[in-house]
């Protein structure tokens, strides 16, 4: 008889068939997955669904009494066009609606404000008042249908207008269903959408939570997202741990202000992105829910609703690829599946096309029914948690818990996220995390299908969705004319003025807010009223230093391109200096961040443009600043309005030497349109950053050989 085979058995024959070769992976987490697990790598029983503390799942039943709902997060144009996408997406299988509102709505903006002239409608719906919001949802039931609102600046006024849309469907706001993103901590890390400063941004929060708890006890009161935090480079544990410990804070703000935790904290949802490394991804929803059990029962929970940690999920956006970009639906649909065996409440699968622009019904039709195919097809959700027991997702769910555990500890230990936030440190951590990632990927370290291997030689262009900016802002600057004209202007202002001598006392912003908002007050107004008090909140990016030129300290390419950088320097008498700008009211700052770290450990001298600049104030910083190069990052649709009027506006300045280039998410079919404008170098998604200051320095005169010659 033939002996067992032991753990020692095993490495003597793997080492023999990959010759000595070491097998273990060295994750950017820091987590070291080794080639083979076995039951001595699992320590924690993970206990049973629908028991604490939920590692497999909130429900007993999990997927196999009820799948999870599938929802399209969309919105663009005007509320007459996503009406009709969503009733289309309805009629096809989806069954819960997640808005998509554009950047003016986001800052709290009304869509007739100079500031926004290329944001609306662009990346989003544009919502101006309760007319639109009830546009918005004309047909579809507010008291059946389940509504996720991405939301945190304008929360207020948003909330407001969908309370009363629903009133005047005749819905009792009771029986309004749903969440409204209301995460202002993750906006000022990553995501940058916020309108008030820190403090009287967490005091909304506990307004929405006291007024919801009491008014609207089927509706959730915020998601507090993760997404953003890994769409801006965080690693796995990383945004599991910021998340966690955004949720501690908004739970202690609750509590702090007079509610009772078992009250509201059973409508506290999670939403979290997930992305290619799929064990990882479904272990982070397991120790998640781990996590939030603790947390919730350390900080005095008695009901267990209240300590069961449900999420919203959605595939991973910077996952996405412009290059070969059918890949995309491979990436998505790895991605559900992770979030599916992760045991999500709710999910949303990004379109093939969005790394270029808005999607089409084509790709949205694609992206839905990736779920249902594993839904209906599979058989995936007859078994309850089918990894539970696995080994190797046990342990790398246990070693999540306990790294998360750390910084849970450390935030905690500087006096909550509030503090940490404002100290700067997790949205330091995260950026290195995202430079690090761009290196690895320009080095091919990180393989990326289609980018940097197995790259085609050419592609066609795709199809894709393009809003008429100027069509869709005359619309609802019509209409915002046409609400102010009929509405009773006494008693808007009255209800105005109520709300800003609300927010200077005690008074429920949101409570005061639908009084607002049933008198036809705008969204603009709104958040003027409460920003006449608590002012609108500004910062000025800081690139880190050194992280993205680590892993190249002995390569060809690197150092050519570093001496081509002081070559232009000692033409100049200093080094060349590079602005990048951050036009519109978009706040994803990532690429911005990482090319202004890339290019700053490369040898230029950057100048960070503050975030929601107009062309014109980007002008002055050129002009002030004596920059030679302008970089315009754009991933909101708004380039073909932002970017021509940037240059114009140096022409007329008699500064035509200034070269202006741009980056981020733009439709190959419009690289003709921002060359006649005068852009003299576009660099889309996937670009590697090397190769990128390498045309820079063309532009600037330097005779920079191509890439082959660096490896010659």
């Amino acid at each position: 008889m033939t002996d067992t085979p032991k753990i020692a058995d095993w490495q003597a024959l793997a080492e023999k068939e990959v010759k000595g070769r070491d097998l273990t992976w060295q994750t950017p987490e820091g987590i070291a997955v080794k080639p083979l697990y076995t039951a001595d790598d699992v320590s924690v029983n993970p206990g049973l669904p629908g028991f604490a503390p939920f590692t497999r799942g909130v429900r007993a039943s999990m997927y196999a009494g009820r799948p999870w709902t599938i929802r399209q997060y969309a919105g663009f144009s005007t509320a007459e066009e996503s009406n009709a996408f969503y009733r289309r997406n309805l009629a096809a299988g989806q069954k819960g609606l997640s808005v998509a509102f554009d950047l003016a709505t986001h800052r709290g903006y009304d869509s007739d404000h100079p500031r926004v002239t290329g944001d609306v409608g662009k990346a989003g719906v544009a919502i101006d008042s309760v007319e639109d919001m009830k546009i918005l949802f004309d047909g579809i039931p507010l008291d059946k249908m389940s509504v996720s609102m991405t939301m945190n600046g304008a929360v207020i006024p948003i909330l407001a207008f969908f309370i009363v849309a629903g009133e005047e469907q005749g819905v009792d706001r009771k029986l309004l269903d749903g969440t409204i993103q209301n995460d202002i901590l993750k906006e000022f890390m990553v995501r940058n959408t916020y309108i008030y400063p820190p403090e009287p941004s967490m005091r909304i929060i506990s307004d929405i939570f006291g007024y919801t708890s009491r008014e609207m006890p089927k509706f959730n009161s915020i998601s507090i997202s993760g997404y953003h935090m890994q769409e801006a480079g965080a690693t796995q544990v990383q945004e599991l741990a910021f998340t966690i410990a955004d949720g501690m804070e908004y739970v202690k703000y609750g509590v702090a202000s007079g509610l009772d935790i078992d009250k509201f904290a059973g409508r506290l949802s999670f939403f979290f992105a997930i992305g290619m490394n799929f064990f990882m991804e479904i272990a982070k929803l397991r120790a998640a829910r781990v996590l939030w059990h603790r947390v919730m029962t350390n900080l005095g929970a008695q009901d267990e609703r209240s300590k069961m940690l449900r999420t919203h999920c959605q595939t991973s956006g910077v996952s996405l690829t412009e290059q070969d970009p059918y890949n995309n639906v491979i990436r998505t649909t790895i991605e559900a599946m992770a979030a599916m065996l992760g045991g999500t409440q709710s999910l949303h699968t990004n379109a093939l096309d969005e790394a270029i622009a808005l999607p089409t019904d084509f790709s949205a039709r694609i992206a839905r029914n990736t779920q249902l195919v594993i839904q209906e097809e599979t058989g995936m959700t007859n078994v309850v948690d089918p990894l539970g027991g696995s080994y190797y997702i046990e342990s790398l769910t246990q070693e999540l818990v306990d790294k998360a555990w750390e910084i849970i500890e450390r935030v905690e230990s500087e006096g909550g996220m509030a503090k940490a936030v404002a100290a700067g440190w997790p949205k330091a951590m995260i950026e290195e995390a995202a430079a690090g990632r761009q290196a690895r990927v320009d080095r091919a370290e990180d393989v990326v299908v289609g980018v940097n291997k197995y790259r085609l030689p050419s592609e066609d262009h795709l199809e894709t969705l393009n809003v008429d900016n100027a069509k869709v802002r005359e619309g609802q600057v019509a209409r915002i004319a046409s609400v102010k004209a009929s509405r009773d202007a006494v008693a808007c202002q009255a209800a105005l003025d109520a709300l800003r001598e609300g927010a200077k006392g005690d008074g429920n912003l949101l409570a005061l807010a639908v009084d607002a908002a049933r008198a036809r007050a705008t969204l603009g107004e709104i958040s003027q009223a409460m920003e006449d008090v608590f002012g609108r909140y500004a910062t000025v990016p800081t690139p880190v230093k050194g992280v993205y030129s680590a892993p190249y300290v002995d390569d060809g390419r690197w150092a050519q391109v570093v001496e081509g950088v002081k070559a232009v320097e000692r033409r100049l008498g200093r080094k060349p200096k590079l602005l990048v700008a951050k036009m519109g009211q978009d706040g994803h700052d990532r690429g911005a961040n990482v090319i202004a770290s890339a290019f700053g450990d490369l040898g230029f001298e950057i100048v960070s443009g503050p975030l929601f600049q107009t062309p014109q104030e980007t002008v002055v910083l050129a002009l002030e600043s004596n920059v030679d190069v302008v970089g315009a990052s754009s991933l909101a649709a708004g380039h073909k309005t932002l970017i021509p009027s940037l240059i114009a506006g140096l022409k007329d300045a008699g500064r035509n030497d200034i070269k202006v280039i741009v980056g981020g998410v733009i439709p190959p079919q419009d690289y003709d349109f921002l060359r006649d404008a005068g852009v003299q170098g576009i660099y889309g998604p996937g670009s590697n950053v090397v190769e990128c200051a390498a045309d820079v320095l063309r532009l600037l005169g330097h005779n920079m050989p191509p890439l082959q010659e660096a490896a010659e």
